[in-house]
C-alpha cells in the first residue's frame, strides 16, 4: 500500500533538528548590541542557503532562483502591480516543478528522489511567503521599497534595500516547514533584541519535545497495528472502515509531530509567540491544534484548524477575493498549490462539498434539536461521521496512484461522504424552496 511508504523516515525532520543549534545561536546573538540588523539578515539568509544545499543538493537552485526573482520583483515593482506579477511568476514556476514530478511518477513510473520532494515542499512554503508579502505591499501593510530602488545609487545600496526581502523569503527556521510568518513579524523580530526568558524558552522547547516523543511512540504502536492488519486491497466490507481510520490516524500523527517540530524551531530562533506582533495584527498561529482537531464534530471547524496558518493564507489569498463560489475556488486553488495529483483533485473537491454540507446540516440541526440528550447523541454521531469523512479525504489526498484512489472509492468508506452529499442536495433544495 503506497500510503504507508515513508511514514517512519522523515529527512525533513532530521534537517530541522540539525538547524536547532543555529536557531538558538541566532536567538543568543540577538541579545548582543554588536550583532547589527544587517548581520542578522545575513545570518538568516546564509543559514537558509546552507540548509537548502544540505537538504536539497543541486535541486536547491529550484528554490533559490524564484526567491531571487521574487525579491527583485517585490523591490522593483509598484504596490499596484507587485502582487499580480509575483503570484503569476511563483505559481508558474511551482507548477512547472510539479509537472516534473508528474512526469517522473506517472510517465516514467519511477519514484522521485527524496531531495526533489523536499525541494517541492520548500517551494510551496516559499509561495506562501512571496504572496503574503506581495499582498501586504498591495494592501499598504508593508511600505514598498520600489521608489528607493529605482533611484540612482550604488549597487551596495540596492542590495541593502533588497536584503530584508531576500532574507525573509529564505530564512532558515521557516525554509523547510513551520507556520507562515508575516513580513512585519519577521522584520520586527530581526530589528528587536531578544528578550526571551531562558527558563521560559527551555520549558517551552522541553514541552514540545515531550509532545513529539509521545506522538512518535503512538505512531510506532499504530504503525505496527496497521502493518499487521489487512490493507484496502484485501480488507472485507466493514473491516475497510477500520483500515481507513487507522491509516488516517498515522497520517495525522505524522503531521502533528512535524508541525510541533517546525513550531519548536521557530520558537528557538525567537519567532514564536510574543515576538514582533504589531498592533491589530493577529497573534502567533501554530499549525497544530490537536485537541480541537480530534474532538470537533464539525468539518468546517476542522478545516479552519487543520494547518491553521495555511488555512488563513488561503482564505486571505483566494476566499476573500472570490466573487462566485469562493469556497470551491479556495479548494480548487489548494489542489493546484499541492500539485494537482488525481487524488488531490478528487480529495479537495470532495472536501469543499463536505464543508458546504456541514454548514447546511448543522444550521438545520440547531433549529430542531433542543433537548440535551438529543444534542449529546447528535454531537457523538456527527463527531464519528466527521472523523470518518476526514479520514476518507486524507487517504484520497495522499494517494499517489490511480489504483489506490480507485480502491478507496470502491470501498465501503465511500458511504460516509455520500451521505453528506445526499444531505447537501436535500437541504440545499429545501433552502432554495424556502428562499
Amino acid at each position: 500500500m503506497d500510503w504507508l511508504q515513508g511514514f517512519f523516515l522523515h529527512p525533513v525532520s532530521l534537517y530541522q533538528g540539525a538547524a536547532f543549534p543555529f536557531a538558538l545561536l541566532f536567538n543568543y546573538l540577538c541579545v548582543l548590541d554588536s550583532f547589527s540588523t544587517h548581520a542578522r539578515y545575513l545570518f538568516l539568509l546564509a543559514g537558509g542557503g546552507a540548509l537548502a544545499l544540505a537538504a536539497m543538493g543541486s535541486f536547491a537552485v529550484l528554490v533559490l532562483t524564484p526567491a531571487l526573482w521574487a525579491a527583485v520583483l517585490i523591490a522593483w515593482l509598484g504596490p499596484r502591480d507587485v502582487h499580480r506579477w509575483a503570484f503569476f511568476f511563483q505559481m508558474s514556476w511551482q507548477t512547472l516543478c510539479h509537472l516534473g514530478l508528474h512526469y517522473t511518477e506517472y510517465y516514467l513510473q519511477e519514484r522521485a528522489s527524496t531531495r526533489f520532494c523536499i525541494t517541492l515542499s520548500s517551494l510551496m512554503l516559499l509561495t506562501q511567503r512571496v504572496t503574503s508579502l506581495s499582498l501586504d505591499i498591495c494592501e499598504g501593510k508593508v511600505k514598498a521599497a520600489s521608489r528607493g530602488i529605482r533611484e540612482r545609487s550604488s549597487l551596495s545600496d540596492h542590495l541593502c534595500k533588497a536584503l530584508p526581502y531576500f532574507s525573509y523569503l529564505l530564512f532558515f527556521p521557516a525554509l523547510l516547514g513551520g507556520p507562515l510568518c508575516s513580513f512585519q513579524k519577521f522584520q520586527a523580530r530581526v530589528q528587536r533584541s531578544s528578550n526571551l526568558c531562558p527558563r521560559h524558552s527551555v520549558w517551552a522547547l522541553s514541552w514540545r519535545g515531550l509532545q513529539i516523543l509521545g506522538l512518535e511512540c503512538l505512531k510506532v504502536v499504530l504503525g505496527k497495528v496497521v502493518s499487521a492488519g489487512a490493507g484496502l486491497t484485501d480488507c472485507g466490507q466493514l473491516q475497510c472502515i477500520r483500515v481507513m481510520w487507522s491509516t488516517a490516524g498515522l497520517f495525522k500523527l505524522t503531521y502533528y509531530s512535524c508541525w510541533i517540530l517546525d513550531d519548536a524551531l521557530l520558537h528557538a530562533a525567537g519567532f514564536g509567540p510574543g515576538f514582533g506582533q504589531s498592533p491589530g495584527e493577529e497573534g502567533y498561529i501554530p499549525d497544530a491544534d490537536i485537541w480541537t482537531l480530534e474532538t470537533t464534530h464539525r468539518i468546517s471547524l476542522f478545516t479552519r484548524k487543520w494547518n491553521q496558518s495555511t488555512a488563513r493564507w488561503l482564505r486571505r489569498l483566494v476566499f476573500q477575493h472570490g466573487r462566485a463560489w469562493p469556497l470551491l475556488q479556495t479548494f480548487a486553488f489548494s489542489a493546484w498549490w499541492h500539485g494537482l495529483h488525481p487524488g488531490q483533485v478528487f480529495g479537495f473537491l470532495c472536501w469543499a462539498l463536505m464543508v458546504e454540507a456541514d454548514y447546511l446540516i448543522h444550521t438545520f440541526a440547531r433549529s430542531f434539536i433542543r433537548s440535551w440528550p438529543m444534542q449529546l447523541l447528535y454531537r457523538t454521531l456527527t463527531w464519528a461521521h466527521t472523523q470518518l469523512i476526514i479520514a476518507y479525504i486524507m487517504l484520497a489526498v495522499e494517494a499517489r496512484s490511480l489504483s489506490s484512489l480507485w480502491l478507496l472509492c470502491n470501498s465501503y468508506n465511500s458511504v460516509f461522504p455520500l451521505v453528506y452529499c445526499i444531505l447537501l442536495f436535500l437541504l440545499g433544495k429545501r433552502k432554495h424552496t424556502f428562499n
